[in-house]
Formats: C-alpha cells, sequence, structure tokens
C-alpha cells in the first residue's frame, strides 16, 4: 500500500513510486505543459524524476507527492515540498505540475495549499517559497493563490529569469493557521 501523506476534499497525496511511471510521463513529458522547462523530459528523465522523489522521502521525510483523485484514485499529477537551489541558497519549496487536461480546476491550488499547511504544522521552516520561470505567470498565480506574494526575481546561472513567492510562518500563521 502507497504511503498518503496529506488528503483533501478532492485529493490525496502519497508517495510516489516506479509504479506511477505512465501517470507521471503524461505530465512531465507533454511539451505544452512543461513549456517553461529548458529540457523536454523523456523517458529517463521521468524515471530519474521519480527516483529523486523517492530520494527525498528517505533523505528529508518529504518530497514531490503525487496527486491522485478521491474520486477514482487517478495519478494527475504530483506536488509536494522539497529543497531547491533558489538564488545560491537551498530552500524549502512548493512545487506542482498537474496533467494539461485538468487545468484550470484548482487542484494544483487545492494541493498546493495542502502542502503550505503540512509543512508549518509539521516541519519548522519559517518561510516556503515557490519559484519558477518568470514567463510562467499560472505557476506564480498558484502561489499567490495560496498566500504567497511576491519575493523577487533573479536570473540562473544558465541566463533564465525566475520568479519567486514567498509566505513566512508568521504570515500563514495569521491567515490559516
Amino acid at each position: 500500500m502507497k504511503k498518503t501523506v496529506i488528503e483533501t476534499d478532492r485529493l490525496y497525496l502519497r508517495e510516489m513510486d516506479t509504479d506511477d511511471f505512465e501517470a507521471l510521463y503524461a505530465v512531465l513529458a507533454d511539451r505544452e505543459n512543461m513549456r517553461y522547462y529548458k529540457n523536454q523530459f523523456a523517458e529517463e528523465n521521468v524515471k530519474g524524476w521519480i527516483e529523486w522523489c523517492m530520494n527525498c522521502y528517505r533523505d528529508y521525510g518529504f518530497g514531490l507527492w503525487a496527486v491522485c483523485l478521491k474520486e477514482n484514485d487517478e495519478m494527475i499529477g504530483d506536488c509536494g515540498l522539497s529543497m531547491q537551489d533558489i538564488d545560491g541558497k537551498l530552500l524549502p519549496e512548493i512545487g506542482f505540475h498537474i496533467r494539461r487536461d485538468l487545468h484550470h480546476k484548482g487542484y494544483a491550488k487545492e494541493a498546493a495549499a495542502a502542502v503550505r499547511d503540512w509543512t508549518f504544522n509539521k516541519r519548522d521552516f519559517q518561510a516556503l517559497y515557490s519559484y519558477c520561470s518568470s514567463d510562467n505567470i499560472a505557476s506564480y498565480k498558484t502561489a499567490e493563490a495560496i498566500g504567497m506574494h511576491f519575493e523577487k526575481e533573479y536570473t540562473d546561472k544558465y541566463g533564465s529569469l525566475h520568479h519567486v513567492s514567498m509566505i513566512s510562518r508568521e504570515d500563514w500563521r495569521k491567515n490559516y493557521g
């Protein structure tokens, strides 16, 4: 049985494993869905992504989890917490990817808000971040929808401009905790 970590009204987030390849491939190998990523995801990249997630569970006790619909147990993407290099600092980041045919249904927001709450309830981070390409308006609007605000923009070592959103524990406590 795969370990469920978080439940919401419509979703549950659980640990991923290699059995999730096909469902995750449908999300990450979709050129339009991943247009803000520098490289396209081939089969080996998706397998590596799952392995990285599984290593994160072991090393940190969290990672990007499979996002599944409660109504039919279908995996529709991933969402979770990972440690990311954001402008040269290793920071806790909420990330999410939802299958393109299910965009605009609130699944990313619902999952990300649940991860935000889980993190502030279960971990001692003083702030959470989300970052994306500065062109990825939908992604940073999702971050804003869960209470994050614009923190800064920075250019990475490859010359790509990134938008960084953040929510502090104090702001979360005032508004959601």
